[in-house]
């Protein structure tokens, strides 16, 4: 039994150093809407997104949590739904989260937002911007966080240690086409991507949720120097990847992200 536990206790401190040695220096989150798997991969319309699918590692069974959008971006960035299960704006919110947890350990996170006019906007949608798609301003103590894209600095290693960015509805694929988004892509985060492989940094594309013919089946991959490109069975979901950002930097899992798996198979 004695042998048990201490091989037990040898298991838990290997995993918690294997997190700290896959740590990225940055990571940026690119989130967009309401398309399935097979809207996405394959398709001709979507030249960037597969590309840099096999650049990276690409999930073949990741899912939403549920639909509308909001509680998807909340579990990702919360791993709960908060009991919301609606669009409805605004709220005001409190308890543990992606960006206080990293705060409160010194360490850094910055939601961009495409098209909100300002700094800490509390307003629920300016033109193309809707604020249910940026959870962190349901949060008043996370104000200073809440940036526009505009502030998307143009040297990369001033990025926070986690980065959210945020397309608008006209270039996200809900209003727009898939081929809007995925050259909005390409024009806005392939900069960073190429930069990434040589400074030990991770890309993640997501999407919220499906377009509810795929039983939410969404693409999600991980482009960076430290993934091993390829195709993955792991079936994850928003709570996954949640669980994964926490890990890397040595924090534990909030909310449902505890219960979930933090993916483990991609890396170098």
């Amino acid at each position: 039994m004695r042998f048990a536990s201490g091989l037990f206790l040898l298991c838990a401190v290997a995993q918690v150093q294997a997190a700290d040695l896959l740590r990225p220096d940055h990571i940026v989150v690119v989130i967009e809407e309401n398309k399935s798997w097979s809207q996405i991969i394959g398709n001709p319309d979507a030249p960037y997104i597969n590309a840099l699918a096999q650049r990276g590692a690409l999930f073949t069974d990741s899912h939403g949590i549920t639909h509308p959008s909001q509680p998807n971006y909340l579990a990702l960035f919360t791993g709960s739904t908060r009991g919301i299960g609606s669009n409805t704006c605004p709220l005001d919110l409190s308890g543990e989260n992606l960006a206080s947890t990293l705060l409160a350990k010194g360490l850094g996170f910055i939601s961009y937002s495409e098209s909100m006019p300002k700094a800490s906007y509390p307003g629920c949608r300016y033109g193309p911007y809707m604020r249910k798609h940026n959870p962190v301003a349901n949060w008043q103590a996370l104000a200073s966080v809440n940036q526009p894209l505009t502030a998307w600095p143009r040297d990369f290693a001033l990025l926070p240690d986690v980065a959210w960015v945020i397309p608008d509805q006209r270039n996200d694929m809900h209003d727009g086409s898939i081929a809007q988004g995925d050259t909005w892509l390409k024009q806005n985060i392939e900069g960073y991507t190429r930069w990434a492989m040589d400074n030990n940094s991770l890309l993640i594309v997501t999407f919220d949720e499906d377009d509810g013919s795929e039983g939410n089946r969404i693409v999600t991959l991980f482009v960076g120097p430290m993934v091993k490109p390829g195709k993955y069975a792991q079936r994850i979901d928003h709570y996954s990847v949640l669980r994964t950002i926490l890990q890397m930097h040595g924090l534990p899992g909030m909310n449902e992200s505890a219960r979930a798996e933090p993916i483990s198979n991609i890396w170098r």
